[in-house]
């Protein structure tokens, strides 16, 4: 024996066997003011509809846009490291891979030209982000013992 379902809002108005060809031809009803859809089984009217959807529909509200226009709005910053002859180089690369999140290759290069130069540009990231980041870049090198040192300039 097929299992069987009762139909109504939690009154039973008839016994039917579970038969879901319904979901695919069987809707008869009104689409518009109330979004209101009866259903035909076996090809008569139900007593009551089975399946009443309302069109009060609730949206899901995508901050991301909202956090980007705030970052936006947001004055950018220019984050830059110096250099010192204490901090080890691997160091130096791997605080701007994890905490700044360059590749390998950008790290490298930002180190070397740091270096050489005395000071390299890091990133420019909106002024609350940069000095985030300068923060624990700065709590990273004090944990080691480091001199690391960035400087946050506004643009």
């Amino acid at each position: 024996m097929e299992p069987a379902f009762f139909v109504g809002n939690g009154t039973n108005f008839g016994r039917f066997k579970a038969n879901l060809s319904w979901l695919a031809t069987g809707f008869a009803g009104k689409m518009g003011d109330g979004m209101e859809i009866e259903k035909t089984i076996l090809g008569q009217e139900s007593f009551a509809p089975i399946l009443t959807a309302v069109a009060e529909t609730e949206w899901d509200v995508d901050t991301s846009l909202d956090q980007e226009t705030e970052d936006e709005q947001e004055s950018l910053a220019r984050v830059i490291i110096h250099n010192d002859d204490v901090t080890p180089m691997d160091f130096v690369v791997i605080i701007l891979q994890r905490i700044f999140q360059l590749s390998p290759l950008e790290a490298e290069h930002v180190m070397v030209t740091a270096h050489f130069n005395g000071q390299a540009l890091v990133a420019m990231l909106p002024l609350s982000e940069a000095k985030t980041r300068v923060g624990k870049a700065h709590f990273a090198a004090q944990l080691e013992g480091y001199p690391l040192m960035f400087t946050i300039e506004l643009v």
